[in-house]
């Protein structure tokens, strides 16, 4: 957590740039610690634990701008140090577009706490967290003669921030992460190994499924023996809700101001038009709470606010910093996207499956790479072949390529099966007509 001392060392830190030549500056104060306990078959492996503090200040000097880190946090220190950064900005070119926000979009502060942090998190035992590492990999080792291999480890952190700006902000968070993985290998035909993994997360130790993970990481990896290549051609295609968001992250990365400033983007001047299929509605929802992802501001300090990004297919936001908002001279928005959430159906993954008469659900991606500017994609990707309703063969070592236009254009239905422990809660997936190449 952040202490009232620094504080009140970054209050200081802000007026001493404003008495010595900026004309504005933000301070981010930052802290956080992470512990990991890793074992292999049932020996420790790779024990962790690390922590950090430090001060980002941005300094806006004569129409130029620069961003220092520093971890010294005091006095003195700090007095060299942002003394040298003012002289040294002043050498930088002219960039305008480097502004604070509007104060008016600043939050104001005065809602209710949004539940990120567990207080747990420093109370819990070392061999306790051993414990849990030790004991997911007990749920795998001797289960099965081909196991080569058991991984697991659990993990946990916490990170707190405060940031003060010279135009009139003051805002503060904290967050705690706690998971558990368990991972797999074992011995499958022809020198085949085919491995596989399960984990859950959490932001509060409670809620963390500590039973189970193994067993499940056990399970998905003898569904993958004797994975083969299926004929080339069109197939419906399931993603399940652990890989979906895979197909959704080049989207959103389209619409980040970078890419529109830098015409980097295939959804470049494609607002409010009607760009994915009529039955993809993704929508930005902050203020979730015990949510990962939750958060009031962004990291300039703006107020977050519920927003739809595509409803029925039509694009409605761009994600627009600051920065980029003055370069492109359009209105500001939100820096980046907090919680994404997405209108859902009313089947599960099972039923899903079942509504599949041939197709392929995908259950990993293997490499490949998406083109920034025309939307086009290939990637590698492993799962099992559909056939009147039921999965009957591991498929790997095949590709899908396309557009993502086109891709999201035929959505045929979104499962109702997020995971809550991602900011980013994507259902599974079901598209139409998806180029499958293999044999």
């Amino acid at each position: 957590m952040i202490t009232q001392q620094n504080k009140k060392l970054a209050q200081w830190a802000m007026e001493y740039a404003l008495k010595n030549g900026c004309q504005a500056s933000r301070i981010n104060l930052y802290a956080g610690s992470n512990t990991s306990f890793e074992v292999r078959d049932m020996k420790i492996d790779r024990l962790q634990q690390a922590s950090e503090s430090g001060m980002n200040i941005l300094l806006y000097v004569d129409g130029r701008f620069a961003s220092y880190s520093t971890n010294r946090l005091d006095k003195k220190e700090l007095e060299r140090f942002i003394k040298e950064g003012i002289e040294a900005t002043r050498f930088l070119a002219e960039d305008k577009a480097r502004t604070l926000p509007d104060p008016s979009r600043y939050y104001k502060g005065g809602m209710p706490d949004l539940q990120t942090y567990d207080s747990k998190i420093n109370s819990i035992q070392p061999d306790d967290k051993l414990g849990l590492a030790m004991s997911t990999c007990e749920e795998i080792m001797g289960k099965d003669e081909r196991i080569i291999s058991a991984e697991t480890s659990y993990s946990d952190g916490d990170s707190a921030s405060y940031i003060i700006a010279s135009n009139g902000f003051e805002g503060e968070s904290s967050t705690s992460s706690f998971s558990l993985v368990g991972s797999v290998s074992i011995k499958g035909e022809n020198e085949v190994r085919p491995s596989g993994y399960w984990y859950d997360a959490s932001l509060f130790y409670d809620s963390l499924i500590k039973k189970g993970i193994g067993t499940k990481a056990l399970e998905r990896t003898i569904s993958r023996l004797g994975q083969t290549k299926i004929k080339s051609g069109k197939y419906p295609m399931l993603v399940d809700n652990m890989n979906a968001s895979r197909l959704l992250s080049p989207l959103i990365d389209a619409l980040y101001g970078s890419s529109i400033q830098q015409n980097n983007s295939f959804l470049l001047n494609k607002l409010n038009e009607k760009v994915l299929g009529s039955n993809v509605s993704l929508f930005d929802e902050p203020h979730m709470i015990k949510a990962p992802g939750a958060r009031y501001f962004d990291n300039e300090g703006v107020a977050t606010k519920q927003m739809s990004i595509f409803e029925n297919g039509i694009l409605n936001t761009y994600f627009i910093n600051t920065y980029s908002a003055n370069k492109l001279n359009m209105d500001p928005t939100i820096s980046s996207p907090s919680i994404i959430t997405m209108k859902m159906g009313d089947k599960n993954q099972d039923q899903l499956v079942a509504s599949v008469n041939k197709g392929i659900l995908v259950t990993g991606f293997n490499g490949g790479n998406s083109n920034s500017t025309t939307g086009d994609f290939s990637f590698g990707v492993e799962g099992f072949l559909i056939e009147n309703g039921k999965i009957v063969q591991p498929v790997s070592e095949m590709n899908i390529t396309g557009n993502l236009l086109t891709l999201w254009s035929n959505l045929i239905e979104a499962g109702n099966d997020p995971r809550l422990s991602s900011s980013w809660r994507i259902p599974s997936l079901l598209f139409n007509d998806v180029n499958f190449s293999g044999l």
